[in-house]
């Protein structure tokens, strides 16, 4: 199974490729918000750090997690960049002036 934190870490190293992929591109892309949608188990560790914890699984899979409860999430993350003024994430190099 993946957590969820994993899976939005695989993602935003996916993003990151697509960055420094579009450098010196002539055509870009603004980033605008990213929907995700997964099948999770909830499940809680016991002991006194308890937590609880998302396993992303797959479709036919929810049949294997009988002690957990499954939920279908959809979260939808707006990328911002730190590198960048706006924070707008474009995939590519750097904003023309007469960009937007």
């Amino acid at each position: 199974m993946i957590e969820l934190a994993d899976m939005i870490r695989e993602l935003r190293t996916q993003l990151n490729t697509a960055l420094a992929d579009g450098e010196g591109e002539a055509l870009r892309f603004e980033l605008g918000p990213v929907e995700i949608e997964a099948s999770v188990a909830v499940t809680r560790e016991a002991g006194a750090d308890a937590k609880v914890r998302l396993w992303v699984i797959d479709a036919g899979a929810s049949g294997r997690y009988g002690h957990a409860e499954t939920q279908r999430i959809t979260l939808t993350l707006t990328p911002r960049t730190t590198t960048t003024p706006s924070g707008t994430v474009l995939i590519t190099g750097e904003e023309s002036p007469t960009e937007r």
